[in-house]
């Protein structure tokens, strides 16, 4: 899911397309959560699915049609944020990811919060001084294998409610390997924009 472009032209009206998107992400975060609360993962997996792609879709808008408004820079975050934090702290509380070797731990998910966090609180200080502290590209490549290890997650579920030979060995190491290059990433991504910050004066 993608930060906002800080260094596109910014349009005057909240009203467009990407707005409407990102807003619709956001009423779908909660019907994905009312859905994991209920253990209809299949369900989940196909609305994570679908916010994933619509925030793509909302960004690349935005970038053509020079669509990007000051409201859109704050929400589109905030839903990514919102969206997949959220799933991760379902996750966190499923056996099935959290009893699985090497699987997701709680601890990671309180590392990747506190990462969001810390990071939207610099961001939102130094823009306010209009200072551009737009995505960098580790940034990025987090939020792209939070997409792969979201996914990878919630089919292990599913087939965890299958009997035991249903699970596919591919699907093991897809979900430990997007979950710790996550969080890696994730702390990487975290330290550059630190570094970042320390530099502007």
């Amino acid at each position: 899911m993608s930060s906002g472009e800080s260094n596109q032209v910014i349009s005057s009206s909240n009203w467009n397309v990407p707005n409407g998107l990102t807003i619709a992400r956001i009423v779908l975060a909660f019907v994905l959560f009312g859905v994991l609360e209920c253990q209809y993962y299949i369900a989940g997996l196909v609305l994570f699915l679908i916010a994933a792609v619509t925030d793509w879709i909302d960004g690349w808008w935005a970038r053509k049609y020079n669509q990007c408004t000051v409201l859109g820079r704050i929400m589109d975050p905030f839903a990514d944020k919102l969206i997949v934090c959220g799933t991760l702290i379902y996750l966190a509380t499923i056996p099935a990811v959290t009893d699985v070797k090497f699987g997701l731990a709680i601890w990671m998910v309180v590392v990747i919060i506190a990462r969001e966090m810390l990071i939207t609180t610099i961001r939102s200080f130094l823009e306010q001084q209009g200072r551009d502290f737009s995505a960098k590209m580790a940034g990025k490549l987090k939020m792209w294998l939070q997409c792969v290890a979201i996914p990878a997650c919630l089919l292990w579920v599913i087939f965890s409610q299958c009997n035991e030979p249903c699970k596919p060995a591919w699907l093991y190491y897809v979900m430990v390997v997007s979950v710790w290059g996550t969080l890696l990433v994730t702390l990487y991504s975290g330290l550059l924009y630190i570094v970042a910050a320390m530099k502007l004066r």
